[in-house]
């Protein structure tokens, strides 16, 4: 099957075949008539009319979109060829721009047929001209011969740029290729990027606060907090709707009694499903880290936007930590925050200082 190059080579050479043909009719037609004696003078007009008429049926025929037949191409040719038995042309030896009418289209029909339609149109043409002068006594120069050479060089130069086109069009498909096998190879790192970051985020940070005695003795929200876990790393199979609900995504992971969380949100605020999971993601892993490390069991929650743009704002008033600290380059803050933003086109930012609490800030813009 050819490809993209090849098709448009193609189509080129169509085109460019008759806006050769139909550029050299003008100087054609004058050399005719020029040539042409008085008495000769109306016959040869009319041949040079049915040889324009002819090639300006055939260019508009093409730029249609419909193809002339080689055959019928030829035939005309010759037919052309054959006026010079009822007009002057033997007298006044005005056979010249027959020669050149024969020699652009041997020439033009190596840009849009096959090696062998052109070799055997050309040969056709050429010695069919011959034969009809030698017939009418017309003298044959051995120029003519050169029609057959000119052809094949056309058809020479046609095959090295045909040959062109097809390397672009195999270097094209490598680079698809390639192209197509990085997406495949990058959405699947996002996918073993988003289950780490989902297993971070559940059931590993239950389990971490349970292995570090974070968690008292009878808690009560330790058994639901873990059901939801479990549900929310089932639900990441499930194929995802094209919009989600960003502020029920966010008061689904409030109801969790050890952390009371102040949501102040609009009623709904739909966004695009993975921009929405992964705000609500980056707020979860905030909230987590409230719960682990701020020594305070509030923080509050605030929204403002629109679908176009928008701010969170996750704010506590516990101990804090400095800049560079442990708390704030672990992995929970930079793949499920930082990370998570990014990859939606948005920002995080984490103001904090010991004693003073901390502030999440995430901002996301849709794309114009």
């Amino acid at each position: 099957m050819a490809g993209e190059a090849v098709r448009l080579l193609g189509g080129f050479g169509r085109r460019y075949a008759v806006a050769v043909r139909m550029a050299i009719l003008p100087p054609i037609a004058a050399i005719a008539l020029l040539r042409s004696s008085a008495e000769g003078f109306v016959s040869t007009a009319l041949v040079v009319v049915a040889a324009v008429v002819w090639t300006c049926w055939q260019g508009w025929w093409w730029y249609r979109g419909r193809t002339v037949p080689i055959v019928l191409d030829v035939a005309v040719l010759l037919a052309l060829c054959l006026s010079v038995f009822w007009t002057d042309a033997v007298a006044m030896t005005n056979s010249g721009w027959l020669r050149l009418l024969v020699t652009f289209a041997c020439v033009t029909w190596q840009w849009h047929t096959t090696l062998l339609t052109g070799a055997v149109a050309a040969v056709v043409a050429s010695a069919g001209m011959i034969a009809i002068f030698v017939v009418a006594g017309l003298p044959v120069a051995p120029v003519q011969a050169w029609m057959l050479v000119m052809a094949a060089m056309s058809r020479a130069a046609w095959v090295l740029v045909t040959r062109a086109a097809q390397r672009a069009d195999r270097m094209a498909a490598v680079a698809e290729g390639a192209r197509r096998a990085a997406a495949v190879a990058a959405a699947e790192r996002a996918e073993e990027r988003e289950l780490a970051n989902s297993l971070h985020d559940t059931a590993a940070t239950t389990l971490l606060m349970v292995g570090t005695g974070q968690v008292p003795p009878g808690a009560g929200w330790l058994a639901p907090q873990a059901r939801r876990d479990l549900a929310r790393l089932r639900s990441d199979d499930a194929p995802a709707a094209a919009q989600a609900d960003l502020v029920d995504l966010l008061r689904a992971d409030l109801d969790a009694g050890h952390l009371t969380v102040d949501l102040d949100a609009p009623q709904r605020l739909t966004l695009p499903s993975g921009v929405a999971g992964a705000i609500a993601g980056a707020v979860r892993e905030a909230l987590n880290n409230v719960r682990r490390h701020a020594g305070t069991d509030r923080a509050a929650v605030r929204l403002d936007g629109d679908e176009r743009a928008l701010r969170v704002e996750i704010a506590d008033e516990g101990r804090g930590f400095a800049e560079g600290s442990a708390v704030g380059a672990g992995r929970g803050l930079r793949e499920s925050v930082h990370g998570r933003m990014t990859r939606v086109g948005g920002t995080a930012t984490i103001t904090s200082a010991e004693g003073a609490g901390t502030v999440v800030r995430l901002t996301w813009r849709a794309a114009s």
